[in-house]
């Protein structure tokens, strides 16, 4: 090349150097091609530009502008209707971005530990997902897809993950997560509306690690708990474990994006300390809520399922949870467990019931959602009567064989193998030659062996009526 020719590309490339420093509007990863946004609230969009430019959003007839600010811009888009022919969405500044191929239905995060992160696929040395190859060949969704979030601990709050959105099909699906395919393809069948789901689930991690810091040192029932973070020593310790590291690396990046709800498998990790769980979970309920500054948004709970090492402690705390904090629902999976492998590899029912739960306590459409829930006791004589609410038509157990699982104790508190039976919705129970009983239990073990369910074929959820005696 002639210096004549150097001089003239290096003129051109100089010329052309302000235009590109002022093309710096651009969306945040969430809004990208295939994205899913929220039907019927308002929809955060948000991103970075030069300071004062000005930016608009453009789609389904709405055109929203801002001028951003210490190089950041947010603007909101009125509550928009379910959309299932794929739109674009165009962000402009001094540059234009057009994002194509969006969808508006319904979005959930899907989070936890590894239960959830398991992805459809083999992941070895762990079993295989039951049936996963026939799940994954007819795995035909289009208007069902997922934004995963990276494992992340991070001590600073990460603003962008820098990632896509993926579109269900065969060839995507195995790396989805499975518990949150089977959710959402459920959700999808039964609603027949786009779904998309943010997949953020990282295995071995307590609950605590997904609040945020000032969640935790605000909540006086955690102030101690907080103020120990530091010495609080679980068997398992994930790499690069760090107080609120889960919620700085994988929560925060996708705050506020529009959702609908929370999935959440976790506690395995708490299991050492169930005792202030229920606070916890509970407080990072209130974290999330506030945070996603979406108002109570609705948190479907998965119980853990048995296995030998995971007490019923950790069981019961998650039922308590769900007694206490409103728009939650639990999911028992007393039936879905395995005694030796703490990944059970029989994943659908589980995502089946997630979407019972929200088909019934979200989108409000008949039928019974939960599994039985104890609600109170009363002593008659040499018998107890317990009370559930949940029971759809009744009570039952499959092929109507007879109770098994329930103990009864008396003031000793020695718990013995008890005869229940069951009386409309309520279990009477006893023991021969117990004259004076005072608790019962059922499924009161790391591995319950149970078969009571309601109408629609959920099971009850273990628990105690001498809860914190």
């Amino acid at each position: 090349m002639t210096n004549m020719n150097c001089f003239n590309l290096t003129c051109a490339l100089l010329l052309a150097l302000p235009l590109a420093l002022k093309a710096t509007v651009k969306p945040h990863s969430l809004f990208t091609d295939h994205m899913v946004l929220q039907k019927g609230v308002p929809v955060p969009v948000w991103g970075e530009a030069a300071d004062g430019e000005q930016v608009s959003v453009s789609f389904n007839g709405q055109e929203v502008s801002t001028v951003a600010k210490n190089g950041k811009w947010m603007v909101k888009l009125n509550p928009l209707p379910y959309i299932t022919t794929p739109a674009t969405m165009t962000i402009k500044g001094t540059n234009t971005v057009s994002i194509s191929d969006v969808l508006v239905g319904e979005v959930w995060v899907c989070s936890g530990q590894s239960n959830m992160e398991r992805q459809l696929g083999p992941r070895p040395p762990q079993l295989p997902i039951t049936n996963w190859e026939q799940e994954r060949d007819k795995a035909n969704y289009p208007l069902i897809r997922e934004y995963y979030v990276p494992l992340k601990y991070s001590a600073e709050k990460i603003p962008d993950v820098h990632q896509q959105w993926t579109v269900c099909s065969p060839q995507t699906a195995a790396d989805f997560s499975a518990v949150g395919y089977f959710f959402t393809s459920e959700l999808y069948k039964k609603l027949k509306i786009p779904v998309g789901f943010i997949f953020t689930a990282y295995g071995g991690t307590p609950a605590e690690d997904w609040t945020s810091e000032e969640a935790l040192n605000s909540d006086p029932a955690l102030a101690d708990f907080s103020k120990n973070y530091d010495n609080i020593k679980y068997g398992y310790m994930p790499q690069g474990k760090k107080k609120s590291g889960l919620y700085n690396g994988m929560i925060y990046p996708i705050l506020p994006y529009a959702v609908k709800g929370v999935a959440w498998y976790q506690g395995e990790a708490n299991n050492e300390l169930p005792g202030i769980y229920p606070a916890i979970l509970s407080n990072m309920i209130r974290n999330w809520r506030t945070d996603f500054g979406q108002g109570d948004i609705p948190f479907l709970i998965v119980q853990i399922a048995p296995y030998k090492d995971m007490t019923p402690e950790i069981r019961e705390a998650q039922l308590l949870v769900t007694k206490q904090v409103k728009n939650t629902a639990l999911i028992v999976t007393t039936d879905c467990g395995d005694p030796k492998d703490i990944h059970p590899s029989n994943k659908r029912p589980v995502g089946e019931r997630l979407a019972t739960a929200a088909i019934g306590m979200v989108y409000q459409q008949p039928g019974e959602y939960a599994g039985p829930v104890y609600e109170g006791y009363e002593v008659k004589g040499h018998e107890i009567i317990v009370y559930f609410s949940h029971t759809g038509e009744g009570l039952k157990t499959k092929a109507n064989t007879a109770l098994k699982g329930f103990t009864i104790a008396g003031a000793d508190k020695q718990f013995q193998p008890a005869k229940a039976v069951i009386q409309g919705n309520s279990i009477i129970v006893s023991r021969k030659g117990l004259k004076d009983p005072v608790a019962v239990r059922y499924g009161w073990a790391n591995v319950p062996d149970v078969n009571l369910y309601n109408s629609a074929d959920l099971p009850a959820s273990p628990f105690r009526t001498d809860t914190g005696k």
